[in-house]
């Protein structure tokens, strides 16, 4: 069910009812209060009303229960789903002020930014402290190992990228809160941390706001012209028709606005290729966009391996971790298929860790003596959007996706994917 596994911890019971059939009834007031929360979760079904209207009146009756953290948290992230904003901000600020330490970044995002729906000065003050909150939290992750299969340049793109999003927030709250001046600086900081559409729009925002049309015009140009794939098609017609109204205003008509956008797409191109030159000082992957673009390291620190002198091969590359039980089951069937195809010439296999951490993966590879082929994912996963442990990619030979096998099937692992490598081999 949809909404229920918004609460996992709550649902125990229910699960278990579900399994046992009728028992006897609860013997404890805390046993009552537990069946009666699975039973209206249960029966909400996939309704997100019926969902929060069943929490609701649960705490109705039980308001003092143990579990009001759990179901106001529940409650808050329905409310994000469903978009209702009034329960956004009940149940968001409860769950927040609640635990100060909570990094829960889309709450604290969405609270901040339908507190910040009006131009209200009241609101505002509150929305600054939870962007500031937000900022502090997305910059601890800085110094965290790189997650979800990023590389290290991918994961600080991703921080810059939130980091840049907080302090639009800040930006505006401190502007609706009476301080344009200090509002447009808060805004270029944002810009300059990553410049994503946002962020241009809201120094854009705040140069209107003081008289500064001309520099307004510009950034409403890149905020329209900025690859951004958080941008919609609404937020780019509001830019454009801004960016006209603007232009217009201060020249009397639109004519010329064409050259000002083009020269604002090529003001992006260079920005974004002078900030790949810089993360690739760390990252040789850093705005990689193509398989064939990436370099993969040995992990016995020998050197690395280009995805493109791989091309004209078929490749299999098995996506595992160190903690996963079917990889280990998995990688001697894969060794018996390598096997069959060590004549051909053409068939190359890489075994890629998938682990966040990689403090135990030689000493792992060692004791399974997998001496072969061993490299990190360096941000390979993320490209391929690798969700689950163990994943089998095979490549063509010109260097495309021709099969994905997500999971483990002991019985038929080693014919289908010899199969899918010899349809490989063919492209």
């Amino acid at each position: 069910m949809r909404f229920s596994a918004l609460v996992p911890a709550l649902l125990a019971a229910s699960v278990w009812a579900q399994e046992s059939g009728p028992a006897e009834a609860p013997r404890s007031p805390a046993e009552q209060e537990q069946a009666e929360l699975s039973r209206a979760v249960g029966e909400a079904g996939t309704s997100g009303v019926d969902f929060t209207r069943a929490l609701e009146r649960f705490l109705e009756k039980y308001p003092k229960t143990a579990q009001r953290a759990v179901i106001e948290k529940a409650l808050a992230k329905a409310a994000m789903e469903a978009n209702d904003h009034a329960r956004i901000l009940l149940y968001g600020e409860r769950v927040l002020q609640a635990d100060l330490k909570n990094d829960d970044l889309p709450l604290i995002d969405r609270v901040t930014r339908t507190l910040l729906d009006t131009d209200a000065p009241e609101p505002a003050r509150k929305a600054l402290a939870y962007a500031n909150r937000y900022e502090v939290q997305v910059e601890a992750m800085r110094n965290r190992a790189a997650e979800g299969h990023m590389s290290e340049g991918q994961w600080g793109e991703e921080v810059d990228k939130g980091r840049a999003r907080a302090l639009v927030l800040e930006a505006r709250a401190t502007g609706n809160t009476g301080k344009p001046e200090e509002a447009l600086k808060v805004a270029k900081t944002g810009w300059e941390t990553y410049p994503g559409a946002e962020a241009a729009r809201e120094v854009a925002r705040w140069l209107g706001k003081l008289g500064r049309d001309a520099e307004a015009i510009e950034f409403y140009a890149d905020a329209f012209t900025i690859e951004d794939g958080r941008a919609t098609e609404a937020d780019r017609a509001r830019d454009r028709v801004r960016l006209g109204e603007l232009y217009s205003k201060l020249n009397g008509s639109d004519k010329g606005l064409g050259d000002t956008v083009l020269r604002a797409y090529d003001r992006m191109a260079a920005l974004k290729k002078d900030r790949v030159v810089r993360l690739r000082v760390k990252d040789p992957n850093a705005g990689a966009t193509d398989l064939l673009d990436f370099t993969i390291p040995n992990v016995n620190g020998t050197g690395s391996l280009s995805l493109a002198s791989l091309k004209g091969k078929a490749v299999v590359m098995d996506f595992w971790a160190t903690w996963c039980g079917p990889c280990r089951v998995q990688h001697p069937m894969i060794e018996s298929v390598k096997k069959q195809f060590e004549k051909s010439g053409n068939v190359v296999f890489l075994s890629i860790d998938s682990d966040d951490d990689h403090a135990a993966v030689q000493a792992f590879v060692k004791e399974m003596k997998w001496d072969h082929n061993v490299y990190y994912d360096a941000g390979l996963g993320a490209m391929l959007k690798i969700s689950s442990i163990p994943t089998i990619i095979v490549l063509d030979t010109s260097g495309k996706i021709s099969s994905r096998m997500a999971g483990f099937i002991p019985e038929r692992f080693e014919d289908m994917l010899a199969q899918r490598i010899r349809e490989a081999q063919q492209n």
